[in-house]
């Protein structure tokens, strides 16, 4: 089963692909699409849904997972980042492939067994369960979690 999974963000969206066979993981890929800040936000909305298609194109996935939405202090970040996760599900529905969501502690406890963990210990996970020999960029390791958190999580 290989699996797309997404770190939705209006200014970086981090992406993984992993596959998974019997409870091992293989990693695929990994990436972040930024979008310029000077770009309105449809502009940006555009890039991140053609990013995540040619990543689909790619690597061929057979499932999504994406990250649920943070609620934060600022409204507006929350609605461009809930408008990133939009993009992000449109990419993924209008290749076929079905998709699967989960809260940032859902998959903080998925991978690092803790769901208050922090970036860097997410990261540090990603790269040992994956057998990597440098760490992912923040983005692209929340993103690999999300997909591995997907993966322990799909048999249940």
């Amino acid at each position: 089963m290989r699996i797309l999974g997404i770190d939705p963000g209006s200014r970086a969206t981090g992406y993984g692909v992993v596959e998974e066979q019997h409870g091992r993981f293989r990693f695929v890929s990994c990436g972040v699409i930024k979008t310029q800040s000077r770009d309105s936000l449809p502009t940006r909305l555009q890039e991140i849904y053609k990013g995540l298609c040619q990543v689909i194109a790619s690597h061929r996935p057979d499932e999504a997972a994406v990250e649920d939405v943070f609620v934060s202090v600022n409204p507006r970040s929350a609605l461009k980042l809930g408008q990133a996760r939009g993009a992000a599900i449109i990419a993924a529905m209008s290749n076929g492939l079905p998709v699967y969501e989960y809260s940032a502690k859902q998959v903080k406890l998925g991978v690092v067994g803790y769901g208050q963990a922090g970036k860097e210990q997410v990261q540090h996970m990603i790269s040992v369960l994956l057998q990597l020999a440098t760490a992912p960029s923040s983005d692209a390791a929340d993103a690999l979690a999300v997909a591995v958190c997907h993966a322990n999580r799909r048999d249940r």
